[in-house]
């Protein structure tokens, strides 16, 4: 989540006035940018409704806090619930294509975003 509070800074610095007389172009995602896997198309187009994908891809959790994440984004951000099934395959493709990027019996950071 450090990860995502950083991006999410460096995105608000990017949009800043100064920034408005450099040109940029962002380059197109497709879900072939990403790890094969069952529900990859389904994961990129759920999560690129709102966000850049790539976004996603750098946040590397184990399935509890992708889960939390879901969570915090359905109560807090107004994203469409996912239920049963739909959540299950999405949980499982980030599960498996963006794992937790933690060292194996490290701990990682606290969510900030969750209240606990």
């Amino acid at each position: 989540m450090l990860r995502f509070m950083f991006a999410l800074t460096l995105l608000c610095a990017v949009a800043s006035p100064a920034a408005g007389q450099a040109t940029f172009t962002p380059r197109e995602e497709n879900p072939e940018d990403f790890p094969p896997g069952k529900g990859r198309e389904d994961t990129f187009y759920f999560c690129t409704a709102c966000h850049n994908f790539r976004l996603v891809a750098q946040q590397g959790m184990d399935r509890r806090r992708w889960d939390e994440t879901l969570t915090w984004m359905t109560e807090r951000q107004g994203m469409a619930e996912l239920k049963g099934e739909e959540r299950e395959t999405i949980l499982d493709y980030l599960e498996m294509a963006f794992p937790s990027s933690e060292p194996a019996g490290g701990r990682a950071a606290p969510n900030p975003f969750l209240n606990r």
